[in-house]
């Protein structure tokens, strides 16, 4: 397979156990010329520097809350053909980039982007969407899991996720990269708009998988209750004055303004935020609109080539894969033997089964393992049936036959039953 090089930008700021998963996760991907672009605050960056790849890595001194700004800092240097980007509270499937740089062998597609997989480790939080020119998205009914390329429509765009998204660098660069006048909402919306003003096709990958955790920031809790709307205001004001028709914002600002009211009282009745915080948010909210109509937003400039050559990052192209099953009682040997098999190049599934009906559960732990939990007749997919008797090893194999096209293929022999 012809594997076109890709610069992977990572933004990071005061996440520092986030973002060492997120590195770890990279460190693992099966492909084979990519490079890894830091772009973070002091806290970021120490936590690149004490990792082995680190001279491996190019590493940008970024403080400010600006996620569009400090993405153009990455593309700056950025040399691959392709730019994928994630963000530093998510880890990709081993796989990941081999699915998401595939669509770009054909000349029509400019960007792509894939599903995003949310904290239990299984269900999707978002997969193929479109966007309007009031920011309002729509779920796409696709079916199956091949790539597919969508020619942007009268007045909507692709979606793409900012987390796990990939843009031509030429494209990007002509087009003067990301707005840094959305601070960090809209920003990859703002650039599906703009790529289908200039009727560009985007592929929807649904392989290009990554595990999405949604961590804590200055502007959310770890629930995701906000802590802060004055920039998703601002944003999308500007957003708006961007893209909206002139005689059509003030009623979609009033509807946006509804939604994000609803969307408090909503977690003010199940007990995150009190009467005040929903008082308090929506001033913010009011205030950061006063901003974004305030804000400037001349034509953006087209960005240099790159002013650094490709890096690359070692990753584990070829690595093999291995997976241990066992009982819950095994668990403390299997973590540990699993947590060798890494040290030694292997990409490792690890399945911990009781005897219940619970849920299953995926996590990237800490020593860099794919980690599954879960009752052996419990769900694993959540339209799955809640009860469903079967042997051990025919749920094993169930298992890694699910997860067999985005982490990759495994060796009949390397069970541990």
């Amino acid at each position: 397979m012809d594997c076109a090089p890709v610069s992977v930008i990572v933004v990071s700021q005061a996440r520092p156990q986030a973002l060492a998963r997120c590195l770890n996760g990279l460190s693992q991907l099966d492909y084979p010329t990519f490079e890894v672009i830091l772009v973070a605050c002091a806290e970021g960056l120490a936590v690149a520097r004490a990792r082995p790849e680190a001279a491996q890595m190019k590493l940008i001194p970024f403080d400010e809350a600006n996620i569009s700004a400090a993405r153009n800092a990455g593309i700056g240097v950025a040399a691959g053909e392709i730019i994928a980007f994630i963000d530093d509270d998510a880890v990709p499937e081993p796989l990941w980039l081999q699915h998401l740089a595939a669509p770009f062998t054909a000349s029509e597609v400019a960007a792509a982007t894939g599903y995003v997989i949310g904290r239990n480790g299984i269900s999707f939080q978002w997969r193929a969407r479109c966007v309007d020119r009031f920011g309002q998205t729509e779920d796409l009914a696709l079916e199956g899991t091949e790539p597919v390329v969508l020619p942007p429509q009268k007045g909507r765009a692709i979606k793409t996720e900012g987390t796990n998204m990939a843009v031509r660098r030429d494209t990007l660069a002509k087009m003067g990269g990301f707005d840094p006048g959305f601070r960090f909402y809209l920003d990859e919306t703002d650039l599906n708009i703009r790529l289908a003003q200039e009727g560009l096709g985007t592929a929807v990958v649904p392989l290009a998988q990554v595990h999405h955790g949604f961590a804590a920031s200055a502007r959310r809790g770890a629930d995701r209750t906000p802590r802060d709307l004055t920039q998703i205001g601002a944003s999308q004001m500007l957003y708006l004055r961007k893209h909206a028709p002139e005689t059509e914002r003030k009623k979609a600002w009033k509807a946006f303004r509804r939604e994000q009211r609803l969307r408090l009282i909503r977690l003010m009745q199940r007990g995150p935020l009190g009467s005040d915080d929903v008082w308090r948010l929506m001033r913010s909210l009011d205030r950061g609109a006063r901003e974004g109509a305030a804000r400037n937003f001349a034509p953006l400039v087209p960005l240099p080539p790159s002013s650094e050559k490709f890096r690359p990052f070692p990753g584990r192209p070829g690595a093999p894969r291995k997976f241990l099953s066992g009982r819950f009682w095994q668990a403390s040997a299997l973590r540990r033997a699993a947590a060798k098999a890494v040290e030694n190049g292997e990409i490792v599934s690890l399945f911990l089964l009781s005897p219940t009906a619970r849920y299953h559960r995926v996590r990237f732990t800490e020593n860099g393992v794919w980690e599954q939990t879960g009752g052996r007749f419990g769900r694993s997919l959540r339209n799955a049936p809640i009860l469903r008797y079967r042997r051990f090893s025919t749920r094993i194999r169930s298992e890694i036959t699910r997860i067999e096209p985005v982490r990759g293929g495994f060796d009949d022999n390397n069970a541990k039953k």
